[in-house]
């Protein structure tokens, strides 16, 4: 006798892909489905850009008994859907193998993947019987795209194409844009809180205006978002996935190149206030799109998490420093031609306290 195929599927565990821009709030809507997970079991592959595992870092520093350190893998070699084969399958073997059982991964893109690669994944037979996308998330900035961007500070791309009008449609942030959205199950608007209303409606407008078919959109304000809108959508989205266009169809691969990014060791400090300056710094000379890491604080036992898109920084304490060394470091990402020496000069004063 055949097996009834609504009980196979019963077996394979779900994933949520999450996916969206720089800066968006990837990391921090995970963050708070972790903390709100009411003991569902779930496990994290997070897909960082640059050298430092930040976003690892951060997930890590939840504390939450259903998803310890080891249920979250760090994917630091490229681009996700670059690197599937590589690197996804193995991750997805240790998570599969953990005990007690993981009930749910979510999959934390970087910045610049395209999700459709990654989702046609799953028909692979190391793949397909074990797993299933319960949904793909995109998750989008508000404030951009109240301002008609798609993220926070795109001054350098918009000469471009004031300059060239044939760059239009060549544009390869507003294209991993679109191909984000048109892949999605699901569209979380974040950062509502810093736009007033006729924002919020130049945003949803912006929004829609790139969406192919109709998608839930919901918002939330510093990753608050129950888990429940998030979890159980129970799409399949692998068996519609080549019915959702994107601008790479046509293509073998694709490359990141238009990107940059680098690391700075940052000393400890002594008034976060000032490291703010700084950054904000970083953002206006150097063309810095996105800052993030880790840095110590003069008298202070808690490690410092900074996070910056463009010119706005935020600053908390996340936890305590445990047997790592007190040592901060900060990933700077923006536009391939980003100055580094620029940016340095920015932070110039840390490094010199060194």
């Amino acid at each position: 006798m055949s097996s009834n195929p609504s009980q196979v599927s019963l077996t394979k565990v779900p994933c949520t892909i999450v996916t969206g821009f720089l800066g968006s709030g990837k990391t921090t809507l995970i963050r708070h489905v972790l903390t709100e997970a009411k003991g569902r079991r779930l496990a994290v592959i997070v897909n960082e850009f640059g050298d430092v595992g930040i976003d690892g870092e951060i997930l890590k520093g939840c504390g939450v008994e259903t998803c310890p350190e080891e249920n979250i893998v760090e994917l630091a070699n490229g681009c996700i859907c670059c690197t599937v084969a590589d690197d996804f399958v193995p991750a997805l073997d240790a998570i599969l193998a953990l005990e007690p059982k993981v009930e749910h991964i979510l999959i934390e893109t970087s910045g610049l993947a395209l999700p459709k690669p990654l989702v046609q994944a799953f028909h692979w037979p190391a793949i397909r019987s074990r797993v299933t996308v319960d949904g793909v998330v995109a998750v989008v900035d508000g404030e951009a795209l109240a301002a008609g961007r798609v993220a926070n500070d795109l001054e350098a791309l918009a000469e471009q194409r004031v300059a060239d009008a044939a760059l239009d449609h060549d544009d390869p942030i507003e294209e991993v844009f679109e191909d984000q959205v048109a892949c999605a199950d699901l569209v979380v608007m974040t950062k509502g809180d810093l736009i007033d209303r006729d924002g919020a409606e130049r945003a949803r407008a912006a929004l829609h205006a790139s969406l192919p078919r109709a998608v839930r959109v919901v918002s939330a304000v510093a990753g608050r978002l129950d888990p429940a809108v998030l979890l159980g959508l129970g799409v399949g989205t692998e068996a519609d996935i080549e019915n959702r266009r994107t601008h790479h169809d046509d293509e073998l691969d694709h490359d990141h190149d238009d990107f940059d990014s680098f690391v700075i060791n940052v000393p400890e400090v002594t008034d976060p206030a000032e490291l703010s300056g700084r950054i904000v710094r970083a953002a206006e000379e150097a063309g810095a799109l996105r800052v993030k890491g880790f840095v110590a604080v003069i008298g202070k036992p808690m490690r410092l998490l900074v996070q910056a898109v463009g010119p706005r920084v935020t600053h908390q304490y996340d936890r305590a420093w445990g047997a790592e060394p007190r040592a901060g470091r900060l990933v700077v990402i923006g536009l391939k031609g980003l100055d580094r020496a620029a940016a340095e000069r920015a932070l110039g004063a840390l490094e010199a306290a060194a």
